[in-house]
């Protein structure tokens, strides 16, 4: 029984990095975009992104994820999105917020010194950011974007609300199935072994990039 109960959370957990790998891929570079809309020049797209991240990051994930899933066809009588694809899609929006804001954070730390000091060099404005602010913003936001990437292989779970076969998914089958709890409790497991190789991951992270301080 140990083996089988194994085998599908093992089923379930390959759907679970899915999740958590799709919504790096898309959210991490949609928020370096959003980061730089809410730094713009332009106020009413900068304002307009500030209010959607605030939208965002105000309200639960769960909601979000509901809301992209039934969304459209209660308001447009559209087909419902397939499972996957709407957790997807809502897990990318809500973490390219999140990410926007430590971008933000990141880039808004440099001094403007530095950017000065590079004009002045003949550089121009993307050679500056390439060149000198992006490898220490990337230096400054390791520690928080690592905490947020550390909680999404945790938020992964939610995704089981509109029945997306991830790896609590599968460990509460086997309550209905076979009547057995700890199943359940044994996915702990593996998210503990995840974090754990992610935090192994991102301490190393930190020390290669020890060299931007003063």
């Amino acid at each position: 029984m140990f083996w089988t109960v194994t085998l599908e959370l093992l089923k379930g957990f390959a759907e679970t990095l899915k999740i958590f790998a799709l919504t790096l891929v898309f959210s991490l570079p949609l928020g370096l975009v959003l980061s730089f809309f809410s730094m713009s020049k332009f106020k009413p797209l900068k304002y307009l992104t500030k209010i959607f991240i605030w939208i965002i990051r105000g309200t639960p994930l769960m909601l979000q994820l509901i809301i992209v899933y039934f969304g459209p066809g209660l308001i447009f009588g559209w087909d419902l999105m397939e499972r996957f694809n709407a957790v997807i899609v809502a897990f990318v929006i809500n973490y390219s917020c999140y990410f926007s804001e430590i971008y933000r954070g990141g880039i808004e730390s440099i001094p403007k010194g530095q950017t000065e000091a590079g004009l002045v060099l003949g550089m121009s404005k993307s050679q500056i950011f390439f060149r000198v602010t992006l490898l220490q913003v990337v230096k400054r936001i390791v520690p928080p974007m690592s905490n947020e990437i550390i909680t999404l292989v945790k938020d992964t779970s939610l995704a089981r609300i509109i029945a997306v076969y991830e790896i609590i998914f599968m460990g509460q089958n086997f309550i209905k199935s076979a009547g057995l709890i700890w199943p359940l409790f044994y996915t702990a497991a593996f998210y503990l072994i995840f974090c754990g190789i992610l935090t192994v991951i991102f301490h190393w992270a930190e020390k290669k990039m020890s060299y931007f301080e003063a």
